[in-house]
């Protein structure tokens, strides 16, 4: 089985299987998890209704199993044509509310790719201990010009959820369904196939 490694800023030498191989499970599943809480952070202002009411349904879900709190940093609050300026805002915004013990997913375009047991299997890591993982689980969603330098750098691991680039709420739609779908791998419940 071939291995991905990836060097973080509190997470070393995390590994994630890149086998090609079909999995319905994860390492975790079964075992007892600490549920980290877990706070994703989006750009942007107002939500369109319908994708608030999915959000909201798929939040309620995952609250039996963890913590999970959506944040959202204004976007472009300079109110900038220039991109690296809305960009720099945008990220004091993230930069503020992460602490030095999150442990700190950055959605990417260019990211790595995971499947739903990964996915598990990060949750599964994040609340064992192990790997070095931190009190609460960090998602960041970028704006229209995505991330900035600081965030990209504080990052412990980055993530594509498509190869197709996604509006910042359908990414949100897309990693809340995601999350739902791990802790269900994890309690070996049926919601996966």
């Amino acid at each position: 089985m071939a291995m991905c490694v990836f060097t973080t800023h509190s997470m070393k030498n995390f590994q994630i299987p890149n086998s090609g191989a079909k999995t319905r499970g994860s390492k975790y599943t079964g075992q007892s998890i600490k549920p980290l809480p877990i706070h994703i952070l989006t750009v942007g202002k107002t939500r369109s209704p319908g994708v608030q009411l999915i959000v909201k349904d798929y939040m309620d879900k995952i609250k039996p199993y963890c913590p999970i709190h959506d944040l959202r940093i204004r976007s472009n609050p300079k109110n900038s044509t220039d991109p690296r300026v809305q960009i720099e805002s945008e990220e004091m915004g993230f930069m503020n509310f992460i602490k030095q013990d999150d442990w700190v997913v950055m959605l990417d375009e260019n990211g790595i790719d995971l499947k739903s047991e990964e996915m598990a299997d990060l949750i599964g890591d994040a609340g064992t201990g192990n790997k070095g993982s931190g009190s609460r689980m960090v998602f960041c969603i970028g704006g229209a010009y995505g991330h900035g330098m600081k965030v990209r750098e504080r990052a412990n691991l980055r993530v594509k959820l498509s190869s197709l680039v996604l509006n910042h709420e359908i990414a949100l739609v897309v990693l809340v369904e995601q999350l739902y779908r791990a802790w269900t791998i994890l309690k070996g419940q049926k919601y996966h196939h």
